[in-house]
């Protein structure tokens, strides 16, 4: 994990919690950030997910429970109570657009009072009342026809703008999640959507620096955060994960989904090599009991099933990508993270439908974090703990709080961070 992940840089401090709400797993960690910057996690729990279908809430009763369950263990193991937590975003069909937004200056010197009617969120989502504001990145001021400004402070013209990058999703599922939370007792402080936190998490500054996507496969998403000169500039996923590629073997195999999960991560192969195809496993059929003899089949018949799935998921993200954010140097050198990125093969098979260079994520080690939770499942729950000692969750100014529903944020740091240095100074 980079330095800046490790300091507080206009971040929060005190005790912080994340909360990851997946498909599959529902996670909780706590952290303590000191005065000094210096994160330490000091509860951690974690539940199978319940109540949740391609990232969004689909059973609120069962979702509630895995989370209740998840928090109250890492606040035991924390000996602390939380009542805000920042929450990762899987589900909404979130997407990215770029934006600008212009105010009349009528040639006076700017000052504060202009900078918060051009960074008004209502201004910025203007003609989106269908879609869900969860990031507004701001890129770049203008005044008149000079471009590229870092700080419009004391200069005079007659029209200020900013250029903005924006992630914005469906309402429907993203209110439902924060209700959900809420049902827990809990406010969520900010969402985040997941390849950003998983990228805070993975991503060395250099990757950042120069370009990446990172690519988080979980149970029942997959979805991607391109960076470049250090800012997010996509974001973008697919309904289909880990979940879909278990369903298919459970199918094509006549075996319980239990038992399909189990022999995937056991057997599954996504590039296979010459010797995998002729080794047989034994496959419980649906329907038997204990004793009864399971099936005997090639690992070659378990990989024609898995491979295609994968196949199909990373070729619609691999479409999509080249459709959004074409040419941009974050699309040559790819991190691959969450919990069904780990089946064998898998990097060499993104490698082959990229093109480019294909890491496995793993978050670098949180002091007081388990090794047992250092895997690239959990990369988004660590990347959110980053986020908060990061950024900032408070909003764009003059911005509706999660709480309430919304989810503007700022402060995103990098290339551009000036920008967002000086917004969290002055707002």
């Amino acid at each position: 994990m980079n330095s800046q992940v490790m300091k507080a840089l206009g971040g929060q401090s005190g005790i912080v919690a994340a909360l990851d709400v997946g498909s599959t797993k529902v996670a909780c960690f706590i952290a303590k950030i000191d005065d000094d910057g210096d994160i330490h996690v000091i509860g951690v729990g974690h539940q199978s997910g319940k109540g949740m279908r391609a990232g969004a809430v689909v059973d609120l009763d069962q979702a509630r429970d895995a989370i209740a369950a998840a928090v109250s263990t890492a606040e035991r193991i924390a000996s602390e109570r939380v009542r805000r937590v920042i929450v990762n975003l899987s589900c909404g069909r979130f997407a990215s657009e770029t934006g600008s937004v212009e105010a009349s200056i009528a040639g006076h010197e700017v000052g504060e009072s202009d900078l918060k009617r051009v960074l008004d969120p209502a201004r910025l989502i203007n003609g989106h009342a269908d879609r869900e504001l969860i990031h507004a990145i701001p890129t770049a001021f203008r005044i008149d026809d000079i471009r590229g400004i870092r700080d419009p402070r004391g200069m005079f013209g007659d029209h200020l703008a900013v250029d903005f990058h924006m992630v914005m999703a469906e309402p429907g599922p993203v209110r439902t999640l924060v209700t959900c939370v809420k049902g827990c007792h809990l406010d969520v402080e900010a969402l985040v959507v997941s390849p950003f936190a998983s990228g805070i998490a993975t991503a060395v500054e250099d990757e950042l620096e120069l370009g990446v996507t990172v690519i988080d496969m979980g149970g029942g998403t997959t979805t991607a955060a391109v960076f470049e000169h250090g800012e997010l500039i996509h974001a973008d996923g697919v309904s289909v994960g880990g979940n879909h590629v278990t369903t298919d073997i459970a199918q094509g195999l006549s075996t319980p989904p239990a038992e399909a999960e189990r022999i995937k991560r056991l057997y599954g192969n996504a590039m296979p090599r010459d010797g995998d195809t002729d080794a047989n496993i034994e496959v419980a059929q649906i329907g038997s009991v204990a004793g009864d003899p399971g099936t005997q089949i090639p690992k070659s018949r378990l990989n024609a099933i898995l491979t295609p799935r994968l196949e199909e998921t990373l070729e619609m993200l691999r479409d999509r990508l080249r459709a959004h954010a074409p040419g941009s140097p974050g699309t040559t050198r790819f991190i691959l993270t969450g919990g069904a990125s780990q089946l064998r093969g898998l990097t060499d098979l993104a490698e082959e439908i990229f093109g480019h260079p294909v890491r496995l994520g793993r978050p670098a080690r949180l002091p007081g974090l388990a090794e047992s939770v250092t895997g690239p499942g959990f990369a988004a729950c660590a990347g959110l703990i980053a986020y908060a000692a990061n950024y900032r969750t408070d909003g764009l100014p003059g911005a509706r709080r999660t709480g309430d529903l919304a989810a503007g944020q700022n402060g995103q740091r990098g290339v551009i961070s000036r920008v967002g240095t000086w917004l969290r100074e002055n707002f």
